[in-house]
């Protein structure tokens, strides 16, 4: 079963006393819409409006209260709920009205009895930007591609499922672990990709899934581009992204090409609404609250690890390898784990972040830091069983704290360092499999 940590999450919010309309946010083809289908099973009643049709989509624009509306949607659906039943209201696509989302604000006040949803892709992009949502009287969920453990549940690997909540498992389960891992890199976590394979247990004909995802993603351009110009620089920074993805970019040439700063920036921020790509930016200080320092270059992350394989044609070398650390030089390992650690974040305003030291002396970089509790946790992503750590050192040389992580090849340890001036820290050593776990792993060994 897919997204059963989301699933969870639409169970609490059901029985939320204090509950509001709840808007999922994610990019296009990550199962939003199969995902509610799902969990509109606990329901008495069920009903489905896609805005994208323009009948449903008119029934807004018309009706003088919600009351109404709810009545005109239950007459067009044939649909007579009793006093007693609990209904379910998908609004699909809502971001093509922007009175649908206007009504939010009174199905909460004016129809509490009613569980509303509402999906869509480009919210932010494609409502005038008169329109908003209503603040107090909506809530958020993001809904991101299938995570290492759901993808494990989708292919019926409960054992390994089993060995991975145990946090630490035997040494004979290391390498199938490993292996399985492995092949959640290279299939990446997109659902339709995830269920073709789930059911055919075969690698031929993802590829056509794949060209279809991106496909559709560059046929998404000319709805929310401002005109055919801003259409070609929107066009080229998605193909150029999965080139890029995982490298500090430059908005100026981005991509081998002439077009100004100003315009890559502004193609490169609307994609980032979308949830296609999410430019990381550095932090400086070892310290909570996150101060990013948006003046320094960022890092480029795009949507599923999966996709940038296919796209730069080396998902077989990948497969062949066995070993992900020797596929796209090294930055598949940064990219994967990336897409792990967003999965762990309830919020759609998650954001990723990495540590830098820039000097003219010498400069040091720690891939990820993350929020703990009150820590800032660095996190160190390492392609094999070892490797230098001297930024993670001089990150904890700062940091209030001494508990550090490092993702990795080998098997689950604990380990007690000194950093060069001699600080005393813990150094977690997670293999890539086990970073699901990571909230649970600190808990236990804070």
């Amino acid at each position: 079963m897919f997204n059963r940590e989301a699933l969870k999450e639409l169970k609490k919010w059901k029985e939320s006393e204090n509950r509001k309309p709840l808007i999922l946010r994610g990019a296009r083809q990550v199962g939003k819409t199969s995902l509610v289908k799902l969990f509109a099973k606990q329901f008495d009643i069920f009903i489905n409006m896609n805005l994208e049709h323009r009948e449903e989509e008119a029934l807004f624009d018309k009706s003088s209260s919600v009351r109404e509306l709810f009545d005109a949607i239950c007459f067009i659906k044939n649909v007579q709920p009793k006093s007693n039943q609990t209904v379910l209201l998908l609004i699909d696509e809502i971001q093509n009205s922007s009175e649908a989302v206007k009504q939010l604000r009174y199905f909460y006040e004016d129809l509490p009895e009613l569980f509303v949803i509402a999906a869509g892709s480009l919210l932010e992009t494609l409502i005038d930007k008169q329109i908003h949502f209503p603040v107090g009287r909506v809530e958020f969920f993001p809904i991101r591609p299938v995570s290492f453990t759901e993808f494990l549940a989708a292919i019926n690997e409960a054992q390994a499922l089993q060995m991975i909540h145990q946090l630490s498992g035997p040494d004979y389960a290391h390498q199938k672990l490993y292996q399985l891992f492995n092949q959640y890199t290279f299939i990446g976590g997109m659902p339709e990709v995830v269920a073709f394979y789930a059911q055919k247990r075969q690698f031929t004909g993802l590829q056509n899934i794949y060209d279809s995802l991106l496909t559709s993603y560059l046929d998404d351009v000319a709805k929310y581009a401002k005109n055919s110009s801003q259409e070609h620089i929107i066009r080229h920074v998605i193909r150029s992204s999965f080139y890029e993805a995982g490298d500090r970019i430059k908005f100026t040439g981005f991509g081998k090409s002439s077009f100004k700063s100003r315009e890559i920036g502004e193609a490169l921020r609307i994609l980032e609404k979308s949830m296609l790509l999410q430019l990381v930016y550095p932090v400086t200080s070892a310290l909570l609250p996150l101060l990013p320092d948006k003046r320094k270059a960022p890092k480029l992350m795009m949507l599923d690890i999966g996709l940038v394989l296919h796209f730069a044609a080396i998902q077989t070398d990948i497969l062949k390898s066995n070993m992900i650390q020797k596929g796209f030089e090294g930055k598949v390992n940064e990219l994967v784990v990336g897409q792990e650690l967003l999965s762990l974040m309830p919020s759609v305003r998650s954001q990723l972040h990495f540590w830098t030291r820039e000097k003219k002396t010498s400069n040091a970089e720690v891939d990820f830091v993350y929020p703990w509790n009150d820590m800032l946790v660095p996190l160190e992503v390492k392609s094999g069983e070892s490797g230098r750590l001297r930024s993670l050192h001089l990150f904890m040389e700062q940091a209030p704290h001494k508990l550090a992580v490092r993702v990795y090849a080998g098997k689950f340890s604990v380990e007690e360092h000194l950093s060069l001036e001699g600080k005393p820290y813990r150094l977690i050593n997670i293999p890539f499999y086990l970073l699901s776990q990571l909230n649970d792993i600190l808990k236990k060994h804070c």
